[in-house]
């Protein structure tokens, strides 16, 4: 019996990043059902299944004698050049480079079932998890580091000057590896360039004397971030944007990348316009009602409750004349089909529309952002934007 390749260092058994679109689904699979088991053996996925655990437990290690013919020796031997493989850093950084690029052109893999791709996403998404769980050191961070830069348009026409964002993309930090706020999804990239080729469009070179803005569900703050360095290009007015999100890892990434773009300059007085705010929709505190001026949320709708608790939460931080932009990433395929239409839906009922002075919280316009190549999951196929009014 030959030794699965899960006790190999991926750097000598990972298909090379360039060859991904040209080998077979089947080997990108085989790879990351090793890497699960290497890195991951006490949590492994439903994809991976309980086959591949007795193989690993089996295993007979590269590293170990071949003449080892005592079992328990043999067991111990491979389980101790397991750990050491699991702890060198070298390799960790290695799969990360690798997972990181699977899932950035996991979009352009010869894929005809989208939930297949989806699930080799979830898979890669799974292990990168396990780094951050082991507190991945900082080479592991550095690679998940993303720039982003959109020009900026003045009444349609495109100017020199651009807005710069660099963010962290940290490896997803719980067992549940579905904890997105740790990553920059696809509708907050392709919102935050139309902002800045058509601010007009949004409203933001109008906005009141020291504005407040609120980003609903925040994650990295490209949205937020993206907002705080186009505006003062686009306007002399004051603002403060308080980026929020509800759990205390993603705030903390959510802190480095505000410290990452802005940081402390002790020669001058300038205040960072950026602040966050740990925030359950369920139960928004008393003292930010009616206090928004502009609110938005992108890609922040998984759940049916999701829309209701974003609705209410929204009505609450919103003042009468202001404006709640939500952008809503369609799913055509997977657990995640047909969300958009739970968003709209929580906004059809006038029983159960939010009331503020006589007004109620109405969708009263929507267009859709087509999907850009290389841009977000496999799984996303364009992005609904609705305008949110008191009407």
């Amino acid at each position: 019996m030959t030794s699965p390749t899960c006790c190999v260092p991926p750097s000598s058994s990972l298909p090379p990043i360039r060859t991904l679109l040209t080998v077979p689904p089947s080997t990108i699979k085989a790879a990351l059902h090793n890497l699960q088991a290497l890195y991951c053996p006490l949590r492994l996925p439903t994809s991976l299944g309980k086959s591949r655990v007795s193989e690993l437990a089996q295993a007979d290690s590269g590293y170990a004698s071949e003449d080892e013919v005592d079992s328990q020796s043999a067991a111990a031997n491979a389980e101790s050049t397991l750990t050491a493989l699991r702890a060198d850093e070298f390799e960790k950084a290695f799969a990360v480079r690798w997972l990181t690029s699977l899932i950035g052109r996991a979009e352009e893999l010869d894929l005809d079932d989208e939930e297949e791709r989806s699930q080799i996403v979830d898979d890669a998404a799974f292990v990168l998890g396990s780094f951050s769980d082991h507190a991945a050191g900082d080479e592991a961070d550095e690679s998940l580091t993303r720039d982003f830069s959109f020009p900026i348009h003045d009444k349609g026409i495109a100017t020199s000057k651009t807005v710069d964002v660099q963010l962290n993309d940290a490896p997803l930090s719980d067992t549940d590896h579905t904890d997105v706020g740790l990553q920059s999804w696809g509708a907050s990239i392709v919102f935050s360039s139309l902002m800045c080729e058509d601010p007009l469009r949004f409203g933001l070179t109008s906005l009141p004397p020291s504005a407040n803005i609120i980003e609903l569900g925040a994650g990295t703050g490209l949205v937020s971030l993206t907002l705080a360095k186009l505006l003062p290009t686009i306007s002399n007015s004051a603002f403060h944007i308080s980026a929020t999100d509800y759990h205390p890892t993603v705030l903390q990434n959510l802190q480095r990348n505000i410290a990452t773009n802005f940081p402390t300059q002790s020669q001058t007085s300038t205040v960072c316009p950026i602040t966050t705010q740990l925030l359950d929709w369920s139960t928004p505190p008393p003292d930010l009602a009616s206090t928004a001026h502009m609110l938005f949320a992108a890609d922040v709708v998984y759940a049916p409750e999701h829309a209701s608790w974003l609705r209410d939460c929204a009505a609450h931080l919103l003042l009468p004349d202001g404006i709640f932009w939500l952008i809503v990433t369609v799913r055509k395929v997977g657990k995640f089909e047909g969300i958009p239409d739970t968003a709209e839906a929580a906004f059809l009922n006038e029983e159960e529309l939010p009331r503020k002075e006589g007004k109620r919280l109405r969708i009263v316009d929507r267009f859709v952002l087509d999907k850009k190549r290389g841009i977000g999951r496999g799984d996303e196929n364009c992005y609904m934007v609705f305008k949110i009014l008191w009407v």
